[in-house]
């Protein structure tokens, strides 16, 4: 059986135009063989260069994407303070100025409306956070820490300056304060109000 099988083996590879060491003898066979290895390479080699081609233009793409939403943030950020110093005008505005200078106040606050239309048509929203609110180190920014009655321990007690994002993309962080749970060693109040009773009161000497 197998000098039957090594001559099948044999006459095949001579069928196919190869010795019994598996080179080839006919030479259009080698030709034909060393074709079929090149297009395979090449094939191979242009997979490649059509993989890294799809990767380019899916970067610059993204890259389109973000210049379009992103390319004014410097712009926008150098515009804050024009927003910030008109809000200040505002808020600094009693009753008294609003009805000397009617007119003037209008005029500010249609020039905030109307930068703040700019702002959102290029996708620039204003994070104003409410009181009470969790702090969000993402959005907000801690200027100090206080005990606040009532407030419970890392919520917003106070706003000092609006914060903005570009495209969800955070722009400038609000400045808040922000509540801080009371002290470990802070007394109860019951025990507070003993100590209050007992000030100045004699105390009975303990055995040593």
């Amino acid at each position: 059986m197998s000098g039957a099988t090594e001559a099948d083996e044999a006459e095949t590879a001579m069928e196919a135009g190869l010795g019994e060491d598996g080179e080839p003898t006919d030479p259009q066979a080698a030709e034909i063989i060393a074709l079929t290895a090149e297009r395979d390479e090449l094939r191979e080699k242009l997979m490649r260069a059509l993989a890294e081609a799809e990767n380019i233009r899916r970067r610059a793409e993204r890259d389109r994407k973000d210049a379009e939403a992103f390319g004014g943030a410097k712009l926008a950020r150098d515009l804050l303070s024009v927003h910030d110093n008109l809000a200040r005008a505002l808020a600094a505005a009693d009753d008294k100025a609003r009805e000397q200078a009617a007119g003037l106040i209008e005029g500010v606050e249609l020039t905030q409306r109307e930068l703040l239309a700019a702002f959102a048509k290029h996708r620039i929203e204003v994070v104003e956070p409410e009181i009470g609110e969790k702090f969000n180190p993402n959005l907000h920014q801690a200027m100090f820490e206080a005990e606040v009655p009532g407030a419970p321990p890392g919520g917003v007690i106070e706003v000092m300056q609006s914060g903005f994002t570009i495209a969800s993309r955070l722009l400038r962080p609000a400045m808040v304060g922000v509540a801080k749970a009371p002290e470990n060693g802070a007394p109860a109040q019951g025990a507070e109000n003993d100590s209050r009773e007992n000030d100045g009161a004699p105390t009975e000497p303990t055995d040593t």
